[in-house]
């Protein structure tokens, strides 16, 4: 006889939430209606913006059975993970019905980017930057659709720090890149679920070397956040759609080079300078017309 489906950890919350005490119902009920920020979010943070001590989610966890807190986050996390083999398409959802469908969804999509950046906290953003300020050299890796946010910030970064910035795997083979790595440097990785392994090798490569690694990832639990310096964290599930959100990943990585070049004073401005007068010297923009 097959073994019955276990229930999911939200089922056995809300099960158990009439038998609990009535602040940890509180709790419970913060949880289940905040699932994403909990697989998200530290407690501290969770249990600020519910007003409860964050001593009471490890309680919350042990009274449904789990032996802590860190347990019933993980089982929330798995809980949300799509299919291994359909992480996109499982994601996608029937045509709506209507003659404004289509504008209905627009909306939805954009009210949703917008509604994750505001959640997205300011003080670990600003904590990398000064990492990023302080170091030697700054690698960044960013694999498949992660690999535009890569590039974007790869960028903004070259305008001033041209010769200490560099993308992984772009003058040859990854692995050369990751034997590269040195203690003093800022490793930057970016992921979301489904997370590739590239991204968890980058991440091995930098506590190798003893770099500082930062993860722009949708999760603590993301495997290449896995004992990182510094986890940034976005919205990448909450957004309607077939394919999850980049927006918030995209937010952090130009806040990142707005604070890095801000650290970096008249010397920062003045490379500035020297790029553009660069790019002006070889007619790179379209002049206008006036």
């Amino acid at each position: 006889m097959a073994e019955p489906a276990k229930s999911s950890p939200l089922s056995e919350l809300r099960i158990a939430l009439p038998s609990l005490p009535l602040r940890l119902q509180e709790v419970g009920r913060f949880v289940a209606a905040n699932d994403y920020d909990a697989t998200t979010r530290s407690m501290r943070d969770l249990a600020a913006e519910a007003g409860a001590d964050p001593a009471a989610f490890t309680r919350l966890a042990k009274a449904i059975g789990y032996s802590g807190w860190d347990e019933l986050r993980a089982a929330l996390t798995e809980a949300r993970r799509p299919s291994q083999t359909s992480p996109f398409s499982g994601r996608a959802k029937s045509r709506r019905h209507g003659p404004n469908a289509d504008v209905a969804l627009v909306t939805d999509k954009l009210e949703a980017e917008a509604a994750g950046l505001p959640r997205i906290p300011a003080s670990p953003i600003v904590d990398a930057a000064r990492v990023l300020h302080d170091a030697k050299r700054i690698w960044i890796a960013g694999y498949r659709s992660c690999r535009s946010v890569a590039e974007l910030l790869n960028y903004e970064l070259r305008l001033f720090r041209p010769e200490q910035v560099q993308l992984v795997g772009t003058s040859g083979p990854d692995d050369l890149d990751l034997g590269a790595f040195r203690a003093g440097e800022a490793v930057i990785v970016i992921g979301f679920l489904p997370y590739t392994h590239a991204s968890v090798r980058v991440a091995q490569a930098a506590h190798r070397a003893g770099a500082t690694l930062i993860a722009i990832a949708d999760s603590l639990s993301a495997p290449m956040a896995e004992g990182a310096d510094h986890v940034l964290l976005f919205e990448a599930a909450s957004s309607p759609g077939f394919f999850p959100s980049l927006t918030g990943a995209i937010a952090i990585a130009q806040a990142l080079a707005a604070v890095t070049f801000s650290l970096g004073g008249p010397a920062a401005k003045k490379r500035l300078e020297n790029t553009e007068a660069r790019l002006t010297a070889a007619s790179t923009y379209v002049t206008e017309k006036g």
